[in-house]
This record gives C-alpha cells, sequence and structure tokens, in this order.
C-alpha cells in the first residue's frame, strides 16, 4: 500500500465551502452566483419541525420558490420522482438540500431528472452524464455523510429492496455551506452514528487500492479531528466550536473518500441497510473495526499511518499491532459513545447474514478493497464476527 515510483492520480475537489456560525445567511447570495432565481428547498419533516429551513428560507428571501419535505432516512427512486415533479411545477432552478445525506442524495437525484428527465435508474453507475446537471447548493444538518462535496448518491429501489449507486462528477454539489449551528440540535445517538460515517470514510479512503497522498492528507486530519471532537459533540451538544470542528472532519473525509473510494465496510453496510432498514452510520460503526481485522494481512501499512495520527503508535510496535490497536480504539470510542456493538442489537437477524454477504458481492465499492473479498464465505465470516 505504499506509494510506488510508477504512482499517478487526478485530485477532485470542485465544490466551493463555506464555513462558519451564521453562513446560512448567505445561501440567498450563493444561489444568486450560481445564477438561480428560483430556489427549491428540498428537506425532510424533522428539519422542517426544528426550524432549520425556515432559517433557509428567510436566507433565500425572493428567490425562494417552495419547500419540498418528502426526504426519509432511505431514500427511494420515488421520493426522488415526486421531488423532480414539485421542482419542475415551482419553476425551480437551483435545488437547496438542507438535512443529512439521504437528503443531500435525493437532491442529486432531482437534479439530474430535472436535466436530464426519463427515469433515474437510467443513470445508475459511473459517470454516465455527459453535462453539468442542475445547480445544488448543499447545506448539511448532520456532520457524517460527506455527501455535500461528493459525486455519489445511494438512492434506494424500494420495491425490489436494493440500493443502487449513482457515481458521477456531475452530480458534486456547487456550494456546501457548513455551519455549525444547524447541527447543534442533533440528538447524541445520531450525532455519534453520522460521526462514525464520516470516521469510517477516512479510514476506508486510506486503505481503499486507490488511495493517493493529497487525500491521504485529509483523511489523516478528519481523523484526527474526529477522535478529539465527536466525543464533545456527543457529550455537549450546544458546544458550537466541537460541532464546527466535526463538521470539518465530515467534509474533509468526504473529499478524501471522493478521490479515492470506499470499500468493503460500506459495500457491507449498504447491504443490511437495504436488507434490515440499518441506519447506514450504525452499520458502518459496527463494521469498520471487523473489517479492519480482516484486511490487517494486506495493508498493515495503511492502518499504522492511521495508528500514528490516533496517537496510539509506541516504538518497536509492527504495522500489524498498530491496525489491531486501531480497531481496538474503533471499538472503545463507539463504547464510549454509547453506540450498539453488535448487528443483532441493530436488528439484523442471523438467518439474514448470508442474503446480506450474497447482495455485498455485487456492491460497487467492494473492489476497492485492499484484502480481495470475492466468496460469500469470506464475507459471511465478517458479518459472523460483527453480529
Amino acid at each position: 500500500m505504499r506509494y510506488g515510483r510508477d504512482l499517478s492520480f487526478i485530485y477532485n475537489n470542485p465544490t466551493r465551502i463555506i464555513f462558519g456560525e451564521q453562513t446560512v445567511r448567505e445561501a440567498g447570495l450563493e444561489v444568486e452566483s450560481l445564477g438561480g432565481s428560483r430556489a427549491l428547498i428540498v428537506t425532510d419533516q424533522g428539519v422542517v419541525a426544528a426550524g432549520l429551513a425556515e432559517m433557509v428560507q428567510k436566507a433565500l428571501g425572493r428567490r425562494y420558490a417552495g419547500t419540498f419535505a418528502g426526504c426519509l432516512q432511505d431514500s427511494g427512486l420515488h421520493i426522488v420522482n415526486e421531488g423532480a415533479v414539485f421542482a419542475r411545477e415551482v419553476g425551480a432552478d437551483v435545488l437547496v438540500s438542507v438535512g443529512g445525506g439521504s437528503t443531500i442524495d435525493t437532491t442529486k437525484g432531482i437534479a439530474v431528472l430535472l436535466k436530464e428527465g426519463g427515469q433515474l435508474q437510467d443513470y445508475a453507475g459511473y459517470q454516465l452524464l455527459s453535462r453539468p446537471q442542475t445547480p445544488h447548493l448543499a447545506i448539511p444538518t448532520t456532520a457524517g455523510t460527506g455527501s455535500e462535496v461528493t459525486y455519489a448518491a445511494i438512492i434506494k429501489d424500494w420495491e425490489n429492496n436494493t440500493k443502487i449507486l449513482f457515481c458521477d462528477n456531475h452530480l458534486i454539489p456547487n456550494v456546501a455551506i457548513i455551519d455549525p449551528l444547524l447541527t447543534r440540535d442533533l440528538p447524541p445517538l445520531l450525532t455519534a452514528t453520522t460521526g462514525m460515517d464520516a470516521l469510517t470514510h477516512a479510514m476506508e479512503a486510506i486503505h481503499s487500492t486507490e488511495r493517493e497522498p493529497l487525500a491521504d492528507a485529509m483523511a489523516l486530519h478528519a481523523i484526527m479531528l474526529i477522535l478529539e471532537y465527536l466525543p464533545r459533540c456527543v457529550e455537549q451538544g450546544e458546544d458550537l466550536q466541537a460541532r464546527g470542528q466535526q463538521q470539518l472532519a465530515a467534509t474533509m473525509a468526504g473529499i478524501a473518500f471522493n478521490n479515492t473510494q470506499v470499500a468493503l465496510v460500506h459495500a457491507m453496510a449498504h447491504s443490511v441497510g437495504a436488507l434490515f432498514h440499518v441506519p447506514h452510520g450504525l452499520a458502518n460503526s459496527i463494521l469498520l473495526p471487523h473489517v479492519i481485522v480482516y484486511n490487517l494481512d494486506y495493508c498493515a501499512d495503511s492502518y499504522a499511518l492511521i495508528a500514528r495520527a490516533m496517537g496510539l503508535a509506541v516504538p518497536g510496535m509492527s504495522n500489524e499491532e498498530a491496525g489491531t490497536a486501531v480497531a481496538e480504539a474503533v471499538w472503545a470510542l463507539t463504547k464510549k459513545m454509547g453506540v450498539p456493538q453488535r448487528l443483532r442489537e441493530a436488528g439484523v437477524p442471523q438467518d439474514g447474514l448470508e442474503a446480506a454477504a450474497n447482495r455485498s458481492l455485487s456492491d460497487g465499492s467492494i473492489i476497492y478493497n485492499p484484502k480481495p473479498a470475492t466468496t460469500v464465505e469470506e464475507i459471511l465470516e465478517v458479518y459472523y464476527n460483527a453480529w
């Protein structure tokens, strides 16, 4: 996993990022800079109830065209379709997502349908779009997914109970407003699990077969910030400094994996999420240390790098020992924050693990795992360990 003399890569980070308390007030100006005059807010009922969508509406002023609040935890093709219909009805020329990763992903799908028409399924896969899509301003209200800076969207096909991956550089939001005030009231467990999603992004970016040094720098700094600030966010939700630093970590981790890809943790998390409705951050949190152990004999040097960033490395420690220390530190962190430790605690039945393992094999993320996982038996063993 070390960088060789033949290393070559492309590093991409096109999103304009605006960070700081009260920066949500800049939404109207940013919509104008995107050439928009009719901005549709895309969000969910929880964000509306918390008053966050109203904050954005006020910031948009005369540019506000309406609010579509139909997003759910597991975004669905039908939700994207409904949102696109509503967007056309109000004449939206810019989309403003206000919410977590599912809401931002839903908005990416709506942006495609507004520009291209047809069925969203037609654009599933990698780099199938040939032109920029409907302008998109992302305002995250969680600090984990990094979707505000990534080219990926995960949309569920509820009829077939599968999650569909859309990856295209034209899906990356044009602008992201990162305002700590919008995450202040996030409940402790949701704060913890979305934060663990960010930690998973950072660690998988470093052990991915596509890793590269600029993304490593983002990922390593994200890891350091998460270790320091995520527990503070869980324990003291009003701590806006901690909230802001965790948001930055999530965005950095998003930039990192957007350039290097995620791997087996995500393939397995997508599968149990689709089959058993396990929230994505929780699934990642439970699976991450088990996948680290699975990968140890293939990329221990990557985990040794992470161990140094986490302050775990000691003189004379082997790379394998460092990797084990990283896995144990992840367990300790989740226990400290009160996050469930086992898939069975998240509602996954033991007799459903084989179906999840089969589904993981066809998830696109799996090809970037440093240790090949090519059989159901290999993946099933990791699931059993996590169950």
